[in-house]
């Protein structure tokens, strides 16, 4: 509307379509304030969820490598370890339920976003910066990192002069 039709309209008339421009504007806003606190409620639910089973991953760590010495063990015992094995591959099963994940670090490139670097080698054979061991795997829920993974990292072997 221009200023002479608001100028020749009732009083009346013209309250009324401020206060319903008003009235969309606070649906809107209202709408809009809804979708924001249910992201929130989703982002909040998901982060708590993460926080529980990255406390998981340790106890299954020591619980993986425990399991590495079956061939060691006596019959009985290896029994004893299948149970466990079981176990073990259920709670597996519970991280990737929820969308966590280990991601794969031998032979990749150091990132230090993803790697802690506890040990360098140097090496001849691999360029700079790629990984050689994984001691302990890396986990992540989406893009977000639970856990970096601690790593062995190759470097330039350093030039020694001769005495």
């Amino acid at each position: 509307m221009n200023e002479d039709e608001l100028i020749n309209q009732p009083i009346e008339e013209v309250e009324i379509d401020d206060y319903k421009q008003k009235y969309l504007r606070l649906l809107a806003d209202m709408e809009n304030t809804r979708k924001r606190m249910q992201k929130e409620k989703q982002e909040t639910l998901r982060f708590a969820i993460d926080n529980v089973m990255q406390d998981l991953i340790l106890p299954m760590d020591n619980l993986e490598n425990a399991l590495k010495f079956t061939s060691q063990m006596s019959d009985e015992t290896r029994n004893w370890a299948y149970g466990f094995e079981m176990i073990l591959g259920q709670f597996k099963d519970l991280l990737s339920e929820h969308g966590i994940v280990p991601f794969e670090s031998q032979g990749q490139l150091f990132d230090p976003h993803l790697h802690e670097a506890v040990e360098t080698e140097e090496s001849n054979d691999h360029p700079e910066g790629i990984i050689l061991q994984e001691f302990v795997r890396g986990y992540r829920s989406g893009e977000r990192i639970l856990r970096v993974a601690r790593v062995k990292v190759s470097k330039k072997p350093t030039l020694q002069e001769k005495i």
